[in-house]
């Protein structure tokens, strides 16, 4: 999409890259922009029926690109530093048109919210803003030594990415406030086990990739159609949970890839899912 984010897709799959390998792909505006509005697009393509989000070089993400703020402050006079270094904050707080999020939060929830399964395959450093873009992938694939931080009371702030949502469904109230709280480094494996992370690969992107193919042969109605209800459960009492799973499967019963679905398996051949309309 840009020079930020890369994306390639193949057979329905795409490979979405952070790509500021010299910058550990730290977050400046730019790269917020970009991850917002590569999820625009993918959500949009009826072709792409999974997507593997990771980063190039030594690092997933690093977090906040602190310095790229400062320098953009810095041709302020001194005594308008602070000053403009705020207002180059509130172009990331401030709230999308139409939205629920602001930039900064768009760039993490558009991973949610696309109808398309996402899996982030973690490396290297995954801290502050960084694991937080990891928390909105459905899937976790990372390295057994990748280290992982909600790093933000380092700061003095607070997780503002859509963290404290996806840390609290994740591992729980009291994790979640142990780990935000004191800002500590864990492991990939420690991450896996605590629930942080789905499980450990040596080679995270290989093996995201990997699930990804198998998830892009499946019937993208049905993938669809699962990723909104497990969405959805933790947000509503389970009596619309319930009403919502029937009218799910109501829609999905007897469209040509749910017979499709059927047939192939007696039929012992891989199935030929057409794309959503």
């Amino acid at each position: 999409m840009t020079d930020r984010v890369t994306v390639h897709v193949h057979e329905g799959v795409a490979d979405v890259r952070l790509n500021r390998p010299d910058k550990l792909n730290a977050l400046d505006i730019a790269t917020f922009e970009a991850l917002a509005e590569t999820g625009d697009a993918l959500a949009a393509d009826s072709s792409v029926r999974a997507v593997v989000l990771s980063g190039e070089g030594r690092a997933f993400c690093a977090g906040l690109d602190f310095a790229n703020f400062a320098a953009m402050a810095g041709d302020a006079a001194p005594d308008e530093g602070s000053s403009r270094f705020r207002r180059l904050a509130l172009d990331i707080t401030a709230r999308e048109p139409g939205r629920i999020t602001n930039l900064g939060q768009q760039a993490v929830h558009t991973w949610r919210e696309m109808p398309q399964p996402v899996i982030a395959a973690v490396h290297g450093h995954a801290l502050g803003g960084g694991l937080q873009i990891a928390l909105g992938a459905d899937i976790r694939i990372v390295a057994p030594d990748a280290k992982l931080s909600v790093l933000e009371i380092r700061w003095g702030l607070v997780p503002d990415m859509t963290g404290t949502a996806a840390l609290i469904r994740l591992v729980g109230e009291d994790v979640a406030k142990e780990l935000t709280l004191t800002g500590r480094m864990i492991s990939g494996e420690e991450a896996a086990r605590i629930g942080l992370a789905t499980r450990t690969a040596a080679d995270p992107r290989a093996e995201a990739a990997e699930l990804a193919r198998e998830i892009a042969g499946k019937s993208p109605d049905a993938v669809r159609g699962a990723k909104r209800l497990l969405n959805r459960a933790a947000d509503v009492d389970l009596a619309g949970q319930f009403i919502e799973e029937s009218r799910t499967l109501g829609e999905l019963r007897g469209t040509p890839n749910q017979v499709e679905a059927v047939q192939a398996y007696f039929e012992k051949r891989p199935p030929a899912f057409t794309d959503p309309e």
